[in-house]
């Protein structure tokens, strides 16, 4: 049995220093490629464990050409060198893969098969440079590679340090990055871990036909939402048999988050001779195509980035708010708070898709001081001096330039017209509601009427519930079950009602109950669950004594119920009549023994829950008075609202 000793060209210290900076299962990466580069359609890995979990072998197989034991000195002897070389087809061109092996363990053994020859190469660690070969029986082939035409088996063994193998589902993630693009380019080649498909990461593909010099192109651009893991954002020329005849590497590498993959297939790639005469006038032609076709491929993903980029710019923005960078505008108006909020997200915005760096993995901290210097400048008058500083800073395309300049300028303007016309909206709801508090408050007998007014103007009970979101079933349907737990809830009797005659009114109306759960934070900036729950009394009722108790007996309910225990969901219980009885003493006390904590109608406290007890007409006059400046200086005449119908009053309370 014939058998052969070598040395690689290299020494021992030259293979370790090469991957020096590499980690310790990337070695599995150049061996799973061999297999790839071979001609493999099929790679698999399999990690063989212990009875203790503790990994005992792994082995790459392919079914590929195998290795050609006639030439050994060629793929085993030359280091830097291989069968491959200028080959953009293959990964491997510098034949430096098979000795990775040392960063994981301390022996590899090749068991391969190749035109009927049957042989077996060993490598030891301690002395990388030398491998011994010898010919093997068929009935001693590994038993993978046994029922193979060709093909080849490495067997890894004895593995040095602990941790340097992913556990198995880390490792699944690490092998679809790092050869999610092949995988997405080569439908029909695979990769297995432990007989588990290898999927290919989260991706977008677009797709463009385009025309050079006659010649109808494909252009398909994979953008990866991560980036691979070893390969850059290249620009691929593919024969039709997906052959790989050149790359170039995309001007999309310096973006902002974008990792593409671009392929281009066309008949002109097909007789393509990359080694052909340089002064052969239809090489020099199909040179110049094939330059044609690698500024269309850098236009197309162009235009996929600039759309890429206003979604991830939106996604940022998002993450700024949600961490805190935007100011938090305590003490003014909530209304002029929200438009000056969505001004500076504006200017943020535009800078950002103007120049990305601006703003690219920079610190919290760095982010914060930008952005509130930013805000504070838009409001002093001085948009200009921003523009001047940004045009000295930014590396800006006139284009861009331009934009930021005319956004500068309008910013203030549309400030002021968003300002005013949400006020104006917002007062002309509080005419309307007062008018129906006063003088209709009998014929708005039906649920839904006043169950839209509320919900379309959450803004009344104050600036935190502007927004109380959509409808939550489960937490709905829990929080009126509780409630009727509660004696009487749903009861009036005289007391209730400070002009007995229109208690017969009051009977054929019913109360209102809201409640929502929408993700907040704390005073603190921690993530909570915020559950709002809204009592709204019928307006023909007098808040008193039996309603607080009521209330407080919810909350009671609310603090014992299971599923409301958890530390994360905050509770506000607010009870909302027409008015407070004239009669009543507790609603008032409780208010005015509350009155340090500056919270209007606030009435018991506890780290967990709040209830407040809140009527219409202080609610009216608190917009009024909160917003007197600005509804002094814009002198808005309302019109009178006696002679409009109760049902038109409604439709419009219903549309704020």
């Amino acid at each position: 049995m014939a058998s052969y000793e070598g040395m690689a060209e290299i020494t021992d210290e030259g293979v370790k220093k090469h991957f020096r900076n590499r980690e310790p299962f990337e070695a599995l990466f150049e061996l799973i490629w061999n297999g790839f580069d071979a001609n493999s359609k099929t790679v698999k890995v399999v990690l063989n464990c212990n009875d203790m979990d503790g990994l005992e072998s792994i082995e790459i197989i392919d079914e590929g050409d195998g290795i050609d034991l006639t030439s050994l000195d060629k793929s085993f002897k030359n280091f830097f060198e291989s069968s491959k070389k200028n080959n953009d087809d293959k990964h491997g061109s510098q034949g430096i893969g098979r000795l990775s092996f040392h960063m994981l363990c301390a022996n590899a053994t090749w068991f391969t098969r190749r035109n009927n020859v049957d042989g077996r190469i060993d490598i030891d660690a301690s002395a990388i440079r030398k491998f011994n070969w010898q010919d093997i029986e068929p009935s001693d082939q590994y038993a993978y590679i046994s029922s193979l035409k060709s093909g080849t088996c490495v067997l890894l063994r004895n593995f040095t340090g602990s941790n340097k193998v992913p556990l198995r589902d880390d490792l699944k993630k690490k092998l679809s990055k790092e050869f999610g693009w092949f995988l997405a380019l080569n439908k029909e080649k695979s990769l297995l871990l432990d007989g588990e498909l290898i999927t290919i990461p989260s991706h977008d593909l677009h797709e463009v036909n385009k025309v050079v010099g006659g010649h109808s192109v494909n252009i398909r651009v994979i953008r990866w939402d991560e980036k691979p893991s070893s390969e850059k954002s290249f620009n691929y020329l593919i024969k039709n048999n997906h052959e790989v005849i050149e790359k170039q590497h995309s001007k999309a590498n310096n973006k902002v988050s974008f990792f593409t993959s671009a392929y281009a297939f066309s008949d002109v790639l097909e007789r393509y001779d990359i080694d052909g005469l340089q002064m052969d006038s239809s090489h020099q032609e199909t040179k110049r195509l094939i330059n044609q076709i690698y500024r269309e491929m850098t236009e197309f993903q162009r235009e996929i980035y600039d759309q890429y980029l206003v979604k991830h710019v939106d996604r940022e923005i998002q993450r700024f708010e949600e961490n805190g960078y935007f100011p938090s505008y305590n003490g003014v108006p909530e209304e002029y708070a929200r438009v000056r909020k969505a001004n500076t997200k504006r200017l943020v915005k535009e800078i950002y898709i103007s120049d990305p760096q601006v703003f690219n993995n920079v610190g919290k901290k760095p982010a914060k001081i930008l952005i509130r210097l930013l805000d504070k400048i838009l409001v002093s008058n001085e948009n200009d001096s921003v523009f001047e500083v940004l045009e000295g800073v930014l590396d800006l395309s006139e284009m861009s330039m331009e934009s930021l300049a005319e956004h500068l300028r309008t910013t203030t303007l549309e400030n002021i017209v968003s300002t005013i016309e949400v006020l104006k909206k917002r007062q002309h709801a509080v005419h309307c509601l007062k008018e129906v508090m006063e003088n209709r408050f009998l014929e708005v007998l039906e649920t839904p009427d006043l169950q839209k007014i509320i919900e379309s103007n959450t803004w009344l009970f104050g600036p935190q519930y502007t927004t109380l979101g959509a409808e939550e079933d489960d937490f709905t349907r829990i929080s009126k079950n509780l409630r009727e737990r509660i004696n009487g809830i749903d009861g009036i009797t005289a007391g209730d009602i400070e002009q007995e005659k229109l208690i017969d009114g009051a009977k054929r109306q019913v109360d209102l109950f809201l409640a929502r759960k929408m993700k907040a934070f704390d005073a603190r900036g921690n993530s909570i669950f915020k559950c709002v729950i809204v009592e709204i009394k019928r307006p023909s009722v007098s808040l008193n004594k039996k309603h607080l108790q009521q209330l407080d007996d919810y909350a009671e309910i609310v603090s014992k119920y299971p599923s409301f225990n958890s530390d994360k969901m905050h509770f506000e219980l607010i009870l909302i009549g027409r008015k407070i009885s004239k009669d009543d003493f507790q609603i008032k006390q409780r208010k005015e023994s509350l009155r340090h904590c500056a919270e209007y109608g606030l009435v018991s406290e506890t780290p967990k829950i709040k209830c407040y007890v809140k009527d219409w007409f202080t609610i009216i006059d608190e917009f009024e008075l909160n917003n007197s400046y600005l509804l002094d200086n814009l002198n808005t005449k309302l019109e009178s609202l006696s002679e409009q119908s109760t049902n038109k009053l409604v439709h419009q309370l219903q549309q704020s």
